[in-house]
């Protein structure tokens, strides 16, 4: 991880959605502070849910399935920086970034004993996450854990999370891309995690 590296992952199954365009801009202020930066959308990747087979727990990989995980583990561990937004789906995260969080388990190291104890084969190396949610209700309340689904894991494998970045009142597709005050927002907590990186 010599160059710093920002991977932003999209939850949303829209296409052109609120959370495109607003990973687009995240991914702007970061490239503008002169990191390389990956835009992954996971609609684009046949991830299968984590069974809990505990075979990882092992191997240190999953070998239970061969799927979308596969191209996306490499990138996780060269890049520096995370990225993840997702729409808010009945007060959470939608079923592709649940998903896609669930299988982060291989980077977990346990213990034996009961109840076990874990540490995180990413922890210590520096690296720094941001999270946001789009909810179309016009109160934060109804973005429920959306955020904290996010949050929570990323610093459990060792990410600092700078910043949690809620949108409320938005639910035509694109229609962030009215608003010059939001995107300008988003550009500059990615450029703001893109030096906090360097």
């Amino acid at each position: 991880m010599n160059k710093v590296k920002i991977l932003g992952i999209g939850g949303s199954p829209r296409k052109n959605g609120n959370t495109d365009i607003l990973l687009d801009s995240f991914l702007k202020g970061a490239e503008s502070a002169g990191v390389e930066t990956k835009k992954v959308m996971l609609r684009n990747y046949s991830i299968e849910s984590c069974i809990g087979c505990e075979a990882c727990r092992k191997t240190g990989i999953c070998t239970q399935f061969h799927d979308g995980m596969e191209l996306l583990y490499p990138e996780i561990e060269t890049s520096k920086g995370l990225i993840l937004g997702s729409p808010t789906y009945n007060y959470n995260i939608t079923s592709s970034m649940k998903t896609f969080i669930d299988r982060l388990y291989p980077y977990y190291n346990f213990t034996n004993d009961r109840p076990r104890q874990y540490s995180s084969k990413l922890a210590d190396q520096g690296r720094k996450a941001s999270v946001f949610s789009i909810c179309e209700q016009p109160t934060i309340e109804e973005m429920g854990f959306a955020l904290e689904a996010m949050e929570m894991p990323l610093d459990a494998l060792g990410y600092d999370v700078i910043e949690k970045f809620p949108v409320i009142g938005c639910f035509d597709r694109g229609i962030v891309s009215k608003d010059d005050e939001l995107l300008k927002r988003a550009f500059d907590a990615g450029k703001k995690l893109a030096e906090d990186l360097r």
